[in-house]
């Protein structure tokens, strides 16, 4: 194939076809066409395919090496520009990429459906599995994993099931693909225009500037809100006006149902059925069931279980949280007055002022994002010595991304991490880690270090102020800081079991654990300085956060157990959701075990934008950040016994923990750490919650 443009009488050479020549083989983001893709998925794609064909024609015995191995070094082309792809639709995507990702996503199916429906390839790695090989524990775990990789996609159906698997495989993908496309138009679509400053009372001054420059970058006069995180979340705890809190909730709960091209029921309905046909077919019940076979829970029963216990003992807590909101509400307003669901955060940011004299706005000053930046990564540096070094010469994706070389406590080269911090237009909204490159260690003992990159929404700089972030972002970022040193301490042979690569219901517990640090104030005075005076957080200001920590411990955890639940009742069904079914309707009922206080007469829907479980990878998999929570908590209160930065308490958790991936079984890694299997006791110690057992 022919891999270079003309242009100008000169030549575009794809780079996606060769290893980057750019400092640690990062992506040449800078020298990237968007015409490079397609040329380079179709020929990763036949390089893939000829490598399968090479495998299965060796004419020596299968062995570990020549086939477990092999495959494992397979697609290198192919996996580059699809993660340079895959990333920047969710980072920084365009009409074209979106439009090239429905083009193509057949084909690639097609292709990954032929690699694990090989009947000659799976011979031999039977073959292998069945001559039980000497393998150090590394490598029985990779064949153990390749092995079972096949069974789980279906190779011993039959033709007709496994081309009905491929159609549905296929059917999906291209419907979740529009799934996310709806949610970022029909978000970036909304627009609230407000003229009246009178009408924006009780918005903080850095909200109404942040407002402001939205409208002037689009040449409006007055404030412009949009349905992004950092804009429409203060508007509902600040707004003193109703009328306008009301407005844009109605309009974040009604993403993608309204009467428009953007509107996503139906493929939620066909999601959710393909998955169940996809289950069955492979001879599971449930599709639930065909997931958590391969995560710590197992089964959905143990799932359920798991979240009706923490149901039972936050349940109690949240239900006095909600009382104290409506009876402070009713106190201000009246006691006629009804509290609705977009007055929740406005009165209990007003309780929470006068019972602690805390508001949230207050550490906005001693949070500025550069400071936080150093905390953060001298938080790392505290614990584990890695030190991290800006390189601007190294090129990205936009001009909002920062790239670091990460180095470790003996000055050794250990990682490339991107970080971008801000929403775009063309960016999905929320906050994730990612990888460009994983880690792993070649034949010749070569280690290639992990590229990560972590993407967050945060509150951006005005013309007047820098970005200061609320205790909330803070966070945020050192949860996604978590994900990220998950990646950049592995050591392991094997891209596929290195880093994150682990049961998702683990996969959390690295970030959470990071999360813990936000409310300690040894840490906070290490970066929390003022962004004018320069002067540190006060130690009475971090007192009445710390005492506040508890406040709605109870409605947070409900609203985190009513996303897991609506999430396996969509995942635990039996049979299909039928037309005459009303998702909206199905919604409400699945989570109405953890849903408190008064509901309004509104369609509304949070399935049709829930991207985690429609359009990501946490479909029978939302329990895990509570499941995972259990886990964070118990490991960080080891931290707390021996030291929160004891460095030998962080150097066993980094070498039990993080630098292990999947190696070995995540029951196994954590018991390792901590000497004892995991206690919810931690958990519900952080979170103020008494369990009152009955008599």
């Amino acid at each position: 194939m022919d891999t270079t443009i003309s242009s100008n009488e000169s030549q575009h050479q794809n780079l996606f076809l060769q290893q980057y020549k750019t400092p640690h083989q990062v992506v040449p983001f800078d020298l990237i066409e968007e015409t490079d893709f397609k040329p380079a998925i179709l020929k990763g794609i036949a390089e893939e395919d000829a490598e399968i064909e090479n495998i299965i024609n060796n004419p020596e015995p299968p062995s570990f090496e020549n086939t477990i191995l092999s495959l494992q070094h397979t697609g290198k082309t192919l996996g580059r520009v699809q993660t340079v792809m895959s990333n920047l639709l969710s980072a920084c995507t365009s009409d074209f990429l979106e439009n090239l990702a429905q083009e193509m996503t057949p084909a690639l199916i097609e292709h990954s459906t032929r690699i694990m429906y090989n009947e000659k390839l799976f011979e031999r790695v039977k073959a292998v599995k069945n001559s039980c090989p000497k393998l150090t524990h590394e490598e029985q775990k990779l064949l153990d994993n390749t092995y079972d990789g096949f069974v789980k996609l279906g190779i011993g159906l039959s033709m007709t099931k496994k081309e009905k698997l491929q159609a549905l495989n296929q059917e999906k993908s291209l419907l979740q693909l529009q799934f996310s496309q709806n949610v970022l138009k029909d978000t970036n679509r909304y627009k609230l225009h407000i003229t009246n400053k009178e009408e924006l009372s009780g918005l903080p001054e850095l909200q109404m500037e942040l407002a402001h420059d939205a409208a002037k970058q689009r040449d409006l006069e007055g404030w412009l809100f949009t349905l992004q995180q950092p804009s429409f979340a203060p508007v509902l705890t600040y707004c003193d006006n109703r009328s306008l809190r009301k407005r844009i909730y109605v309009a974040h709960s009604t993403l993608c149902i309204k009467n428009n091209r953007y509107n996503n029921l139906a493929i939620v309905r066909n999601i959710v059925n393909i998955r169940l046909q996809s289950a069955k077919l492979l001879g599971y019940k449930t599709h639930a069931q065909r997931v958590l076979k391969y995560r710590m829970a197992k089964n959905p029963a143990k799932v359920e279980k798991f979240l009706n216990e923490l149901l039972i003992a936050y349940k109690p807590t949240a239900i006095a949280d909600y009382e104290k909101i409506e009876q402070y509400a009713k106190k201000v307003e009246g006691s006629r007055f009804r509290l609705q669901p977009w007055d929740v955060a406005y009165y209990s940011h007003k309780l929470q002022l006068e019972k602690y004299n805390f508001d949230a706005e207050m550490l906005r000053p001693y949070f500025e994002l550069s400071k936080v930046i150093k905390g953060v990564f001298g938080l790392a540096t505290r614990l584990y010595g890695i030190t991290f070094k800006e390189n601007s010469s190294l090129p990205v994706y936009h001009k909002d991304v920062v790239a670091y070389e990460v180095y470790d406590n003996d000055g050794q080269y250990l990682a490339i991490l991107y970080v971008d911090f801000y929403p775009r237009d063309n960016k999905k909204s929320g906050a994730w880690m990612t990888s460009y490159q994983g880690q792993w260690i070649e034949p010749s003992g070569e280690n290639i270090r992990p590229h990560v990159s972590l993407c967050m929404n945060f509150t951006k700089p005005t013309e007047t102020k820098p970005s200061l972030l609320t205790l909330g972002e803070v966070s945020t970022f050192l949860h996604e800081f978590g994900h990220g040193l998950h990646e950049i301490f592995s050591q392991c042979h094997f891209e596929s079991l290195s880093g994150t690569n682990v049961y998702w219901d683990f996969v959390e517990l690295p970030s959470q654990f990071m999360e813990n640090y936000a409310l300690e104030k040894e840490f906070l005075h290490t970066f929390a300085f003022h962004y004018e005076t320069n002067e540190p957080i006060p130690d009475e200001l971090v007192d009445r956060v710390i005492s506040s920590r508890h406040y709605n411990a109870g409605l947070g955890c409900l609203r985190q157990l009513s996303f897991g639940l609506l999430d396996m009742a969509y995942h635990t069904l039996t049979e299909p959701l039928s037309p005459d079914i009303d998702i909206i309707e199905f919604e409400k009922q699945a989570w109405a075990p953890a849903i408190i206080g008064n509901q309004p007469k509104l369609r509304k829907c949070m399935t049709t934008h829930f991207g985690h479980i429609m359009a990501g990878g946490y479909s029978a998999g939302y329990y895990s950040y509570k499941w995972a929570e259990v886990l964070d908590a118990d490991a960080y209160s080891a931290f707390q016994e021996e030291g929160i930065f004891n460095q030998q308490t962080a150097r066993r958790f980094r070498q039990e923990l993080l630098s292990k991936g999947a190696t070995y079984h995540p029951s196994v890694l954590f018991k390792n750490f901590r000497h004892r299997n995991p206690s919810i006791k931690a958990m519900l110690n952080r979170d103020g919650i008494k369990v009152h057992k009955n008599k």
